[in-house]
């Protein structure tokens, strides 16, 4: 699971990183006006139904239908599974995608209600959404071909796939920009032409994995496809509670003043790092890997896989948290606060993000906890328990929002993250499913005092830094808090034996040797 984690963290880091790159050329070339709301608001809502019917709610029914049968049945019977629900999904997808189109303007009466007091801001928004909703079926379908490789234990295309992504923004925005009416334009169309090379990608992947699929098929209800089904209709909800809280966010930031829909995009780009690197790594990793131990009656190892996970969570995101929340504003001046991005629009993103930095374990948590629920074909206890979690979530917005503004909306996410992961966990627990064992309940507690020492050297470096003028000093001090604050960690960490080095390494040598991964 180690090396998995590492091969889908590694190109999901390469990612992020391009992605900074990407937010930070779109931050000077937009800023956090009228513009960079519209297109952020454009963009969130194909993200929304690709994590819920790609990512979240499809992945968590279909990966260990995929798996199961590849394991029961072979490969030929895994391939017609996939095929038959690929032509159902792209049919499903088109007719939503047309419906989008037809009716733009009163999805986002809905999505971005405050955007009417602004009408031609509220115009730019639904003509931006109305080219990138051309990329909900293209990468939805990306993520199906994605599912069947991660079913092959075959990670790298995948998580390889979203590089193009912001390859693709950023030469938009710089190469086609002077030729559309708004840089905004021109981020539009090349989300939408990613989409395309993200699908060429991984299904060229599939083929070279002997599994090329025909996504063309003719729509069938079989009984492996109505299981799937009946397992990704409650799982809607339960698998995408974050990204439908993230909606939420929007919804009710489109209600602040201008920029504050920018503001919390920006701060949750950079609360996106680890998220993405360590939550979306563990999730892909362990729900395949879970559903493989079930189906042959390995308990046991099922319990060790859950116990790991949740400890490789913590032992990354609680430093990260910690160290967000303690060098919030220098890291966002450092990434963003350059052209038309300035120093109070980066200190209401970096507030924003100590609120976000807050509930990252938990959004990771949940990652590691879902799949121990769709790994056994339950849908419905998570649906049940995210029912709760997005009700919870628009009480705290309505009820923060009046006294923290768009702070208010990062802090209901990350309390309503917390709710969720812990529910999930007790649920588990209670089934049975999930005991934390020695080495975790040794560990996680020291892993929490050394990112608590990391935290307060990270904070008494900051206090003694002079304040930065420029990029390069902006830079130069975020780097100095960020190596200041993983020296510490790291330090702390071997003197309470939170961790072992070496021991970690002889792990990914073991796993190496064993050929893990090797697919990939």
């Amino acid at each position: 699971m180690l090396r998995s984690v590492l091969t889908v963290g590694g190109w999901t880091m390469a990612s992020r990183i391009l992605g900074f790159a990407r937010d930070m050329l779109v931050a000077a070339r937009l800023g956090a006006g009228p513009v960079a709301d519209a297109f952020f608001v454009a963009l969130k809502l194909p993200n929304l139904f690709r994590r819920l019917f790609g990512e979240g709610a499809f992945n968590a029914a279909f990966v260990p239908g995929f798996a199961g049968t590849l394991v029961k049945d072979g490969r030929a019977a895994a391939q017609d599974l996939a095929e038959r629900m690929g032509a159902l999904l792209g049919l499903w997808l088109g007719l939503l995608t047309m419906l989008g189109l037809v009716f733009m303007p009163q999805v986002l009466v809905v999505l971005a209600p405050g955007f009417r007091a602004e009408p031609e801001k509220f115009e730019l928004a639904v003509e931006l959404t109305r080219i990138t909703m051309g990329y909900l079926p293209l990468i939805c379908l990306t993520a199906l071909v994605s599912g069947v490789l991660n079913g092959l234990d075959r990670f790298a295309a995948a998580a390889a796939a979203p590089v193009f992504f912001n390859l693709l923004l950023m030469a938009a925005l710089v190469g086609l920009a002077p030729y559309v009416a708004t840089p905004g334009h021109a981020l539009a169309w090349g989300v939408l032409a990613s989409g395309f090379v993200q699908l060429a990608m991984v299904w060229l992947a599939a083929r070279q994995a002997g599994m090329a699929l025909n996504l063309l098929r003719p729509p069938a209800i079989t009984p492996a496809v109505m299981q799937v089904l009946r397992r990704m209709g409650p799982g809607l909800l339960g698998a995408g509670v974050t990204q439908i809280n993230l909606a939420v966010d929007v919804v009710i930031a489109s209600l602040l003043p201008s920029g504050a829909v920018s503001f919390l995009y920006y701060a949750d780009r950079v609360a996106q790092l680890p998220l993405g690197v360590v939550g979306a790594a563990l999730g892909t990793a362990m729900l395949p890997l879970l559903s493989r131990q079930l189906r042959a009656g390995q308990t046991l190892s099922a319990h060790r896989s859950m116990n790991r996970g949740t400890e490789l969570a913590l032992l990354l995101t609680l430093p990260s948290a910690v160290g967000l929340a303690a060098a919030a504003g220098p890291i966002v001046a450092a990434l963003f606060q350059r052209g038309a991005f300035g120093a109070e629009a980066a200190h209401a993103s970096a507030t924003a993000l100590v609120a976000y930095a807050f509930g990252l374990p938990a959004f990771v948590l949940v990652k590691v906890f879902a799949p121990g629920f769709f790994a056994r074909g339950d849908t419905a206890t998570p649906v049940r328990i995210g029912i709760v979690t997005v009700a919870l979530n628009l009480a705290l917005n309505l009820l923060f929002m009046s006294w923290l503004a768009h702070v208010g909306i990062a802090l209901a996410t990350a309390c309503a993250a917390w709710v969720n992961a812990g529910l999930l966990a007790w649920m588990l627990a209670r089934r049975g499913h999930f005991v934390p064992d020695r080495r975790s309940r040794r560990r996680v507690p020291r892993i929490l005092v050394a990112s608590l020492v990391m935290g307060a050297v990270v904070g008494g470096v900051a206090l003694l830094l002079p304040p930065a003028e420029g990029s390069a000093a902006r830079a130069m001090q975020a780097a100095m808090l960020i190596g200041a604050g993983a020296a510490a960690y790291l330090g702390a960490g071997m003197v309470l034996r939170a961790f072992n080095v070496r021991e970690v390494l002889g792990m990914l040598r073991r796993r190496g040797r064993a050929g893990v991964g090797s697919r990939t």
